[in-house]
């Protein structure tokens, strides 16, 4: 179940928050968790009991490590409660890259490949792991003490707003909220407000874009038509593709926080206009907010950060990075991908100076390029016809409709840079509706969700980008 679907918008949503507020505030986390629950299952039924035996196991194992004297067992406990999640992940989603890897190996050596059944990625895999770690290693480090119930725990592991793709969330950001919040009547449309926002995005502008994309990309003919390519149709595609997964990140980025806002929730900001970045340093700050967090607090700091000095740091980047694209996907484009930007941040570091947001920019799609076509070789192919610089005709065949959604997404895209654009930022994202404009926001926001609704039918069923990481 997405969210951009019919039978979430028309059934699950109505329903859930129809129960949820005519529940008294006591048993409100209890229907959150059974929808949840049932919002996982809906998807992914075969993988719901893994998950839940992983949670319980987590939970107990926390609860045992913060109890014991013993400094030994309790690293010993913690590493076990690392280990169940990030077990799970390696083996459901590198399982099969590296069996595929290791049967190419074999054949190299001139052995015959090994048999193996192929692994089904369950969906937020990536997303629920680094939640369970976050917290298993905020308590270890007494940042935050454990939970005493069970079934707070599982919510905030399984909350369905953010389960499948982010934002995510340390438990210490939200232990208070899953234990006692409030949601005032202004919050509430200041939630619904902006997830119509993010449906917007991703039905109005990412859909209408990525229909283009995959128009070329996922043709039968792309791998024997690249060669000829004109640049003209590869720089557009490249932008478009750039646009795209933004909108559709950020658009889901926008219903997560916006479900959690009516609530009472309040998640992290996922993004914070990353293509209007002077770096790559500076876009990594903007995109992608919480996992860039994760990285640094579980990762980066661990490995020693930059207290060892250049080298080390240098070394620690690179990793980081390595891992970053690998965590996205397990294809060598994704670490192609995640070294490409490593490499960049390291040069900027090297060289002690901030770039223009052309160049950066530019870089960004380029990065994506890699990111998008998985065939290492065949996304090389692309950028190089991106800088053949043959512009004598626009093979492209597309409407006027993409054209003008580009140009949008350009517009939202760089939007801020501006100090105008700014305060239509505020305006929209930010408003405070407890002084009146209640009603000229419900009528916007339910105007907006039925015409993306008709919209939606009209083009069919949409899945997030990030659902496969």
């Amino acid at each position: 179940m997405v969210f951009s679907s019919n039978i979430f918008l028309l059934y699950f949503m109505p329903v859930f928050f129809l129960l949820y507020f005519i529940m008294p505030k006591k048993g409100r986390n209890y229907v959150l968790l059974f929808a949840s629950l049932f919002f996982y299952a809906w998807g992914a039924p075969e993988f719901i009991i893994q998950l839940l035996v992983s949670i319980i196991a987590n939970f107990y194992l926390v609860r045992w490590m913060c109890r014991t004297d013993k400094p030994s067992l309790k690293k010993w406990l913690c590493g076990l409660s690392i280990f169940i999640p990030i077990g799970l992940l390696l083996f459901y989603k590198y399982g099969n890259f590296t069996m595929e890897n290791l049967n190419i190996l074999r054949g190299f050596l001139g052995k015959a490949p090994h048999e193996w059944r192929h692994i089904l990625l369950p969906i937020g895999i990536s997303f629920f792991s680094f939640q369970s770690v976050t917290y298993t290693l905020d308590t270890y480090r007494g940042v935050n003490r454990p939970m005493e119930k069970l079934s707070e725990f599982m919510l905030y592991i399984t909350m369905f707003p953010q389960l499948i793709a982010g934002p995510i969330v340390r438990y210490c950001d939200v232990a208070d909220q899953i234990r006692n919040r409030e949601s005032s009547y202004p919050e509430r449309l200041q939630g619904f407000y902006r997830f119509v926002i993010g449906l917007a995005k991703k039905i109005l502008i990412a859909d209408v874009i990525g229909a283009q994309v995959d128009s070329v990309l996922n043709a039968a003919d792309f791998a024997t038509a690249l060669p000829s390519l004109d640049s003209g149709t590869a720089w557009i595609i490249a932008l478009a593709y750039t646009f795209q997964i933004y909108f559709d990140f950020a658009g889901y980025s926008d219903m997560a926080i916006g479900l959690g806002r009516i609530m009472g929730f309040k998640f992290p900001e996922n993004f914070d206009n990353p293509y209007t970045s002077r770096s790559i340093t500076e876009f990594w700050r903007r995109w992608h907010i919480t996992l860039g967090a994760f990285i640094m607090n579980y990762l980066y700091i661990p490995l020693g950060g930059n207290r060892k000095g250049k080298g080390r740091m240098y070394l620690n980047l690179w990793i980081c990075f390595l891992l970053s694209g690998l965590w996205h996907g397990a294809s060598w484009n994704f670490v192609v991908w995640g070294a490409f930007h490593g490499f960049f941040i390291m040069f900027e570091k090297l060289i002690n100076r901030k770039l223009s947001v052309l160049s950066t920019f530019i870089l960004v799609m380029i990065g994506w390029v890699f990111f998008r076509i998985e065939n290492i070789g065949q996304a090389w192919s692309f950028i190089i016809r991106m800088f053949s610089f043959d512009f004598s005709s626009i093979a492209l065949a597309a409407n006027a409709q993409f054209y003008v959604t580009l140009i949008v997404a350009a517009v939202f895209s760089f939007l801020t840079m501006t100090k105008f654009g700014r305060k239509i930022q505020d305006k929209v994202y930010y408003t405070d509706y407890s002084n009146g404009q209640h009603i000229i926001a419900w009528v916007v926001s339910i105007a907006a969700f039925l015409f993306c609704l008709g919209a939606l039918n009209a083009t069919g069923f949409s899945p997030f980008i990030y659902f496969r990481f």
